[in-house]
């Protein structure tokens, strides 16, 4: 009898039973950033635990208080005296979204990770339908709006042709009208944190990860409470983030726009030659020239703007400086504090270090 619990059968018996069982009753981490949102977070925090708790699984809810300046992370830290499963990740500054979302995936410990938001936009009860299609084999499950609640004309008609265009100058099959709201599989939770680019556009970077990936419609609902934390600079730098992220396209119109200025330039030279050596009717005054001159300087001064948004990002990635800073953490264990610090911290090396701690787990 020793003998045939020691064999191979056996083992791998267990090891298919624990894994039909992780499947059926999986450990859900789910990620919430949160930037000044106390209007907000206490009713987050109840819905996300009402949803959870209806499911019957083992779950924990991974707050990162991106730099908040108002009593987000106070209410946060009340919320996890009371709660074991509320963990905090408290940035030591506001370091963007993209980048909040990040330390909680690397901090993530369950065999899914949902990404949510903290104004209650996107319904917690999704979560359900999420975890029904990652037990039919997908990896990624993604949330698609059909309509967006609460957002001006301006926002919808701008993010409309934003994922539109995106799409039209990339690769990469980037899902239309779909934000951050979304379950992952461990297996594209752990490739995503080995990815350490700082200027990040996940839903782009998700989907050139690959994996099976599918898509659930929903209404989006308006703000619980609270104002947008993406007024209008922001979500230009994002826009600019996601196609500089995942397409060359721009250069290639530099290039395009310098050999159409040039054809045109020469055009120009041979009708002047022209009009110099044959009529003698050459052009007077200077708006002409003045139109020329300047129609030109904006060419340039648009090239080189947009080979600098390109060289602003390499230099980015140059420096080597951490992608995050944690100043604290609270209700991880103290392994697991040390080591996802250390993921904020180390570059490129702290993703050896992530894998290492998430295989003793």
């Amino acid at each position: 009898m020793n003998r045939m619990a020691n064999s191979p059968i056996a083992s791998n018996y267990e090891s298919s039973a624990m894994s039909a069982n992780a499947h059926r009753h999986p450990y859900v981490s789910v990620v919430v950033p949160a930037f000044n949102e106390e209007g907000s977070i206490e009713a987050t925090y109840r819905r996300l635990t009402d949803v959870l708790t209806g499911l019957e699984v083992r779950y924990e809810l991974i707050f990162v208080n991106d730099g908040s300046t108002d009593n987000t992370l106070d209410l946060l830290e009340r919320a996890a005296t009371a709660d074991p499963c509320v963990k905090i990740v408290d940035f030591s500054r506001n370091f963007g979204h993209q980048i909040a979302v990040t330390a909680g995936i690397d901090h993530a410990r369950g065999d899914v990770v949902v990404l949510i938001d903290a104004d209650l936009q996107d319904p917690p009860e999704l979560i359900a339908e999420f975890l029904d299609k990652w037990r039919e084999g997908y990896d990624v499950v993604y949330a698609i709006r059909q309509r967006r609640e609460g957002e001006t004309w301006f926002k919808r008609v701008t993010a409309h042709w934003f994922y539109r265009v995106l799409r039209s100058m990339t690769d990469i099959d980037i899902p239309l009208d779909t934000g951050d709201f979304r379950l992952m599989s461990r297996d594209v939770a752990t490739t995503l944190s080995r990815i350490r680019e700082r200027h990040r556009f996940l839903r782009g970077m998700i989907s050139w990860i690959g994996y099976r990936q599918v898509g659930i419609p929903y209404q989006r609902a308006e703000r619980f409470a609270g104002d947008s934390k993406y007024p209008l600079r922001k979500m230009i730098k994002f826009s600019v983030d996601g196609i500089t992220s995942f397409s060359f396209r721009p250069l290639q119109f530099a290039t395009q726009a310098g050999l159409v200025v040039a054809v045109c330039g020469f055009l120009g030279i041979f009708f002047v030659l022209f009009e110099k050596l044959f009529t003698h009717d050459t052009i007077t005054g200077w708006a002409s020239l003045m139109v020329v001159v300047l129609f030109l300087g904006g060419i340039q001064l648009l090239m080189l703007g947009i080979l600098g948004e390109y060289i602003g990002r390499i230099y980015d990635e140059v420096r080597g400086r951490p992608m995050y800073i944690v100043r604290q953490t609270k209700n991880f264990e103290a392994d697991t504090s040390e080591t996802t610090m250390s993921s904020g911290l180390a570059g490129q090396a702290d993703t050896h270090v992530v894998r290492e701690w998430r295989r003793d787990l």
